[in-house]
């Protein structure tokens, strides 16, 4: 080795040392994030500590036209397509960055056909010829050393992204069997006030009808038949809405379901089950891990974590070696000699010293992508928060109104009867036992109404309590 030489690698290593230390110091530090542990959920009671939600949750309620309206829901809704499309692309951006870490190996093979120019630097006078074949055939093989981590937190923010759009596909799918279950339960509400108002409207029909032989009597004034008309149109007003109500209830499962009104698996009216708001123990703090948009969100803090953590590695040197096994000749029949072999061994070194700030920018924007996913995984945990007390809290205040309203259904059923045996006993006429039925009516449609409110608040609670959300793995 040359002295000149040696000076030369003396100051190569030297420069290499340099360069190092100035990344070293100007390399900017990372601070972990502190995320929420528990949700904000102390003033919430409720009157018994119950079962976290089953993953098919709507079998609870024991209604086998719901449970296969559900079912077709999940299997063929255009939202959920679109979510489970959404889950594919980011498991496929986990393989890509986990391909992209590896050796790098690749073929190639060129055969060309070319002419000197008259011309040229080689006049083809000197070469004796103008035309010649160039003939090449090589195998390259590459490798970049990840000394700082930037691929391996490219696949860990790969990984994330993917463990997020998961949890979005769970969201989706939880949002799409409660809007199911909430719709199926209104329409049969519907269907049980219609039989009510129609009951209502037979009895005011009755009504109208002693009224109108009293007036022929001149028994009473025409003022009466007038007032009883107008609540018979108020009835079939009732009844025309209820009717417009069940139908767009259908058209919204219809919607629902991504399918044709004709593939609507038959509705036939049931009784509505019974629902019971009530809060597991430990929903502060498991209320976190059993919220598929909280575990979303959790996911995207951590991709935006280890896509600073890559940012990071920007500021030290890349480091990668290549080699090549290749054979090269003008002819082809001499191609596979030894003296047309042209192997390569290579190094190299890319040591970032001055950019313009363009380093910085991207740690910078990096940095604000971690902020704004922890405020998004907070806003979420409060929102969170807010739909569990929504739901139990308006549980509970229907709860309370059913017990007085059907307190009062059975004082009107007591004066029914009451008003049934004095007019058996020759005491008074009908119109008393019409009148108290109408109020029984009333009655039993003011509780139908808040029957249905108390399964909407049932299902709201389920859906809000993560629907028996499980996250799985995923891995590269």
């Amino acid at each position: 080795m040359s002295r000149a030489s040696g000076i030369a690698r003396v100051l190569a290593l030297a420069g290499l040392a340099a360069g190092l230390t100035a990344c070293a110091l100007h390399t900017p530090t990372i601070t972990r994030p502190t995320l929420r542990t528990d949700v904000p959920l102390a003033a919430t009671s409720s009157p018994s500590a119950a079962e976290w939600p089953a993953a098919d949750w709507w079998k609870t309620y024991g209604d086998p036209t719901l449970d296969a309206l559900v079912e077709q829901a999940l299997k063929g809704s255009p939202s959920l397509s679109a979510a489970d499309a959404r889950f594919t692309s980011a498991r496929e951006s986990v393989r890509l960055s986990g391909a992209a870490q590896g050796v790098q190996v690749e073929a190639s093979g060129a055969a060309e056909r070319q002419r000197l120019s008259d011309n040229g630097i080689f006049p083809p006078k000197f070469l004796g010829f103008n035309w010649y074949n160039q003939v090449d055939l090589g195998i390259r093989a590459s490798y970049n050393f990840d000394w700082w981590g930037k691929q391996r937190a490219a696949i860990a923010a790969a990984v994330d992204e993917s463990r997020a759009a998961q949890a979005e596909l769970a969201a989706a799918s939880l949002v799409l069997s409660a809007a199911v279950a909430d719709s199926y339960f209104g329409w049969q509400a519907d269907q049980q006030r219609l039989g009510l108002a129609r009951e209502r409207l037979a009895l005011q029909a009755r009504q109208s009808r002693i009224q109108a032989q009293r007036v022929s009597a001149q028994l009473d004034n025409s003022d009466a038949t007038r007032l009883l008309s107008q609540d018979e149109a108020s009835t079939r007003e009732s009844i025309a809405a209820l009717e417009g109500s069940a139908r767009l209830r259908v058209v919204t499962l219809v919607a629902l379901l991504g399918v044709s009104p004709d593939e609507l698996p038959p509705l036939t009216v049931r009784a509505l089950p019974e629902a019971a708001a009530a809060l597991p123990e430990s929903v502060r703090l498991d209320l976190i891990a059993r919220r598929p948009d909280i575990t979303a969100s959790r996911w995207r803090v951590e991709s935006a974590q280890q896509n600073l953590v890559g940012a990071r590695a920007d500021y030290f040197p890349d480091v990668s070696i290549h080699a090549l096994a290749g054979l090269s000749s003008l002819q082809i029949g001499k191609l596979l000699e030894s003296g047309s072999a042209v192997p390569a061994l290579g190094a190299a070194i890319h040591l970032p010293l001055f950019d313009s700030g363009l380093r910085e920018a991207r740690f910078g924007a990096r940095q604000a992508q971690v902020a704004s996913a922890v405020a998004a995984y907070d806003e979420t945990v409060i929102g969170a928060a807010r739909e569990v007390a929504t739901a139990a809290s308006a549980g509970l205040a229907v709860d309370a109104q059913r017990q007085q309203r059907e307190l009062h259904l059975a004082s009107a059923r007591q004066l029914v009867d009451a008003a049934a045996s004095r007019v058996r006993a020759g005491l008074t006429d009908v119109r008393s036992q019409l009148s108290t039925s109408l109020a029984v009516n009333t009655d039993q449609d003011a509780l139908a109404q808040l029957n249905l409110a108390a399964l909407s608040a049932d299902v709201a609670l389920r859906r809000a309590l993560g629907g028996g959300f499980v996250a799985r793995e995923v891995t590269p």
